[in-house]
């Protein structure tokens, strides 16, 4: 399953390309082979796994070496943060920062594009990310307590360039599936979302609900699929307990297609 996650990882588009969003810049890098052999801890929380994903897809790249990955900050014993990868790119360092993510487009939410990207269960949103990297997480670089763990790289904060690996699964409502992005990567739109009362559309449909750590891989037929019935069963337990799935779902045209079954 791990092949099938990194491929699904690799194929998951930039959510912004070129230019910077709020003054993040995006990271780019191609990588030439989609062939991964190492071991993880399947114990690991998503983003945890991912940040080992692109640990090696970095490290099969020529002109990047790693300088060290995931440095907690602390002053006085307190953790202030974490800095997830130091790298050199063509030489220059670059302090990095990974974010996989998974958002719904509710444009009752917020006033511009980036505003309607939620979280599945309405508790986090792509603003507040953004928000938190600008005001947070980038700044930890210059903080003061982080001055000696750059002497012991060799490295000063001033000459280090600040970019952000964001990769994310966006989600458009059901009834507005053509939906074209202005700011972010339209590409990024793998799927939709419905909630309990759009359900029977799909009486004809059958499902498959992934874990976690699969929600990265592209739909594939080699799964147990659920009837309807099977799938509406399970659904009622989402729905009481607040909580949005990813599920796959395939057409009677044998189309396959990511799918957010909302509460909400």
């Amino acid at each position: 399953m791990l092949q099938k996650r990194y491929e699904g990882f690799l194929k998951t588009p930039l959510l912004w390309k070129s230019k910077a969003i709020l003054n993040l810049k995006p990271f780019e890098i191609v990588s030439e082979s989609n062939k991964i052999d190492i071991e993880i801890d399947e114990k690991l929380r998503l983003g945890k796994y991912v940040e080992r994903l692109v640990s090696f897809q970095l490290e099969q790249q020529k002109n990047i070496s790693i300088l060290a990955e995931n440095i907690q900050i602390q002053n006085n014993k307190i953790t202030l943060g974490e800095l997830d990868c130091l790298l050199l790119k063509n030489n220059k360092p670059i302090h990095l920062e990974i974010i996989y993510k998974f958002y719904l487009y509710d444009a009752s939410v917020g006033n511009s594009e980036i505003e309607h990207f939620i979280g599945p269960n309405r508790k986090d949103s792509l603003i507040e990310k953004l928000t938190k990297l600008k005001d947070k997480q980038l700044p930890l670089l210059n903080a003061e307590a982080c001055e000696h763990y750059l002497k012991a790289l060799d490295l000063k904060s001033e000459n280090i360039a600040q970019q952000v690996y964001f990769k994310a699964q966006l989600f458009v409502p059901f009834s507005q599936q053509s939906m074209e992005l202005e700011i972010l990567n339209t590409n990024c739109v793998v799927g939709f979302y419905i909630n309990q009362n759009q359900l029977n559309s799909f009486k004809t449909c059958k499902f498959y609900i992934p874990k976690k750590k699969d929600w990265l891989v592209i739909p594939h037929t080699n799964v147990n699929w659920l009837n309807f019935n099977e799938f509406k069963n399970i659904a009622k337990t989402y729905f009481s307990e607040k909580f949005s799935s990813l599920c796959w779902v395939k057409f009677n045209n044998g189309e396959l297609k990511k799918v957010f079954l909302v509460w909400w």
